[in-house]
């Protein structure tokens, strides 16, 4: 089974949730957006794929900055708060399989998670080829 915490507005999300099903697999799909987060759910994903909180905070295109979490000295406990006031401050997508789990940013890292791969050529749905005819990844 594969789980991937998932935004649907997210280009990176998206490219994810492509490869994955390339692969001939159907995940549990977990809009996080609307689901919400809680914090064991937080602690026990970002324990698993080896990231703190500042980590996995997406800083970019969410309220990260005017909620003053960019600041020097901000605990990993009012980041992990602000993520479940807010969570659209999660990067995503996360992505858990029996391999592990990882945020998996750039699309290219689910691979690493997969026991199979999408038949090459395989792209991005920006035109960036990630598997090429071979079945090979191609490096960035």
């Amino acid at each position: 089974m594969i789980v991937i915490h998932h935004n649907p507005d997210c280009g990176t999300s998206r490219n994810v949730l492509q490869i994955i099903r390339g692969a001939g697999i159907e995940p549990v799909v977990i809009e996080y957006l609307e689901a919400g987060w809680t914090r064991p759910q937080l602690l026990g994903l970002f324990a698993a794929a080896d990231v703190t909180p500042r980590q996995a905070l997406r800083e970019k295109r969410s309220p990260a900055e005017e909620l003053g979490l960019l600041e020097d000295g901000i605990s990993d406990d009012a980041i992990i708060d602000a993520m479940l006031e807010h969570p659209v401050l999660v990067n995503r997508p996360f992505v858990c399989t029996s391999k592990g789990v990882a945020l998996c940013r750039p699309s290219d890292t689910v691979l690493e998670l997969l026991d199979t791969w999408p038949k090459g050529p395989f792209e991005t749905e920006q035109g960036v080829l990630i598997i090429d005819a071979d079945g090979k990844r191609v490096s960035a």
